[in-house]
C-alpha cells in the first residue's frame, strides 16, 4: 500500500528433517558436516529422546501442508551414512517432514546473494517499520530489533531499554535441573486398567519430561495425572501423559488434535505412527474439555490424519510422494 512497485522480500526455502532412533546419537553428542559432497550442511543431533537429522535447503512454492520428497529424505540418510560405521536404513525413519523457511531478501540489495537466514528490519517509508525473515528460535531478538526501530522512527523516549533478555519463560522461575525429582517423589500416575483406576509409578522419564516441558508448572500437570486418573502414556515408548492434553486445553489454548500432536507436544515430529495411534485418546480428552459432539470429533480425526499424511515415516512412505 505504501509502494506500488514493492519487490518481494521473502524467498521460501524447503527444509526437510528426519527423525531416527536414539542409538544414532549418543546422549550429549551430535554431528555436523559443514560441507557435504554438494556443498550443503548436514547435522545429526539428539532430540527429545530420539535423533533428528537434516537438512535440505531448496527453493519451493508455499504450501499449507508441505511434504518431503523421497529423494530429499534419501539425501539426508546417504549424507550421514558417509560418517557412520552403520548403514542408515529408510526403515529406521520414525518421522520425516518438510518445513518452509521465510528467507529474507534485503530490498535494498543489488543481488540475490543477500538472501539471509537472519531477520531484516527496515523502514523504507516514514513510519512504516517492516520486519521479515527470521525464525522461531530468535523471536525475542526479532521483537527487540523491530521495537527499537519503531522507537527510533517515532522519536520516542522510553524510560528503560529492552527487558526481554532477563525475562524468563513461564515456569522458568525457580526451576533447576533436579526439579524432576520432586515430581518422582511426590506424585503417582493414576490410570485406568481393566475398568479400575490404579496408581502407577511417576517414573524418571515421565518426571523429567514434565519438568523440562513445563518447568515449575509441571506439578500442575502431575496433579491432573494423579487426581483425575489421566496418568496413562499417550504412546508406548514416549513420556507424554494423558494429563497433558487436559492441561493444554485448559491453560494453553489447545483447540485441536493437530495442535496437540504438533505443537503442545512434538509427537507428530518424533514418531508419526505413534501420533496416529494416540489420536483417538487425545480427541476423547479434548472432547471432554471442550464439549465436542460426535461430528466435531470425527472432523478432528480426519484433519489430524490428513496432517500426518504429510509426514513420511517408514510405514507411510508408500503414500504418494510429496509435491511442493
Amino acid at each position: 500500500m505504501a509502494k506500488n512497485d514493492a519487490q518481494p522480500m521473502i524467498c521460501p526455502s524447503s527444509g526437510v528433517h528426519v527423525v531416527l532412533p536414539d542409538y544414532y546419537s549418543p546422549e550429549g553428542m551430535g554431528l555436523i558436516v559443514p560441507k557435504t559432497k554438494d556443498g550443503r550442511v548436514v547435522f545429526m543431533l539428539p532430540w527429545l529422546g530420539r535423533t533428528v537429522a537434516g537438512t535440505t535447503d531448496s527453493n519451493t512454492d508455499i504450501a499449507v501442508l508441505p511434504e518431503p520428497h523421497e529423494d530429499e529424505i534419501q539425501f539426508i540418510l546417504d549424507a550421514i551414512s558417509d560418517y557412520l560405521s552403520v548403514k542408515v536404513r529408510r526403515t529406521d525413519v520414525l518421522s520425516a517432514w518438510s518445513g518452509i523457511r521465510p528467507l529474507a531478501i534485503d530490498p535494498s540489495a543489488k543481488n540475490t546473494e543477500s538472501i539471509s537466514r537472519d531477520h531484516v528490519v527496515c523502514e523504507d517509508y516514514p513510519g512504516l517499520v517492516t520486519i521479515t525473515g527470521g525464525k522461531w528460535t530468535t523471536y525475542r531478538s526479532m521483537a527487540e530489533d523491530a521495537v527499537d526501530t519503531a522507537i527510533k522512527s517515532g522519536k520516542l523516549s522510553p524510560t528503560n531499554g529492552c527487558l526481554t533478555q532477563n525475562l524468563r519463560l513461564i515456569g522458568g522461575d525457580g526451576w533447576e535441573p533436579s526439579s524432576f525429582t520432586v515430581l518422582a517423589q511426590q506424585y503417582v500416575r493414576m490410570k485406568t486398567v481393566g475398568g479400575k483406576v490404579v496408581p502407577g509409578v511417576m517414573d524418571t522419564a515421565a518426571a523429567k519430561h514434565l519438568s523440562h516441558a513445563y518447568g515449575t508448572w509441571a506439578e500442575r500437570v502431575a496433579a491432573i495425572a494423579q487426581d483425575e486418573g489421566l496418568g496413562k502414556r499417550l504412546a508406548h515408548g514416549y513420556p507424554f501423559l494423558e494429563a497433558e492434553v487436559a492441561y493444554c486445553a485448559r491453560n494453553e489454548y489447545c483447540e485441536s488434535a493437530v495442535d496437540f500432536i504438533a505443537r503442545r507436544s512434538r509427537l507428530a515430529f518424533l514418531d508419526t505412527d505413534a501420533a496416529s495411534r494416540a489420536l483417538p485418546r487425545i480427541i476423547k480428552i479434548l472432547a471432554n474439555e471442550h464439549s465436542w459432539d460426535k461430528a466435531r470429533q470425527k472432523r478432528e480425526l480426519e484433519n489430524a490424519k490428513q496432517f500426518l499424511e504429510t509426514f513420511k515415516s517408514s510405514k507411510n512412505a508408500h503414500l504418494n510422494d510429496g509435491k511442493h
